[in-house]
């Protein structure tokens, strides 16, 4: 798991590149808000499987696995087990370091 600490109004595929670096992996699922020319292209660098749907507005659409991004649910539930605890789902923490620090406290159950 990694983690990238943004302000509120940052846009999670700007952070995409820098979650991918260095990754070796099969395949990425991610949802709409990813499907962006330069997160295909690194997925693509990766040599991996871009799971992730076209938005609406594309003007040509692309295939993707649709019983792999049911995988995609997984994902969301780690978030939601993450939110139960109230300093992460409040952002309590003044400092980005505090937070990130608590936050990586928090998903190592799930690592095991």
């Amino acid at each position: 798991m990694r983690f990238v600490i943004t302000a509120g109004q940052v846009n999670d595929a700007t952070q995409a590149e820098l979650l991918l670096k260095g990754v070796r992996t099969r395949c990425v699922i991610a949802d709409r808000g990813y499907d962006g020319e330069n997160v295909l292209e690194k997925v693509k660098e990766l040599g991996a499987l871009a799971v992730i749907p076209s938005r609406s507005n594309r003007k040509v659409q692309r295939e993707y696995d649709r019983e792999l991004y049911k995988e995609r649910n997984l994902i969301e539930r780690a978030f939601n087990k993450l939110k139960r605890f109230r300093r992460i789902a409040t952002r309590y923490d003044r400092k980005a370091v505090y937070f990130k620090s608590f936050l990586y406290l928090a998903a190592s159950p799930m690592w095991l």
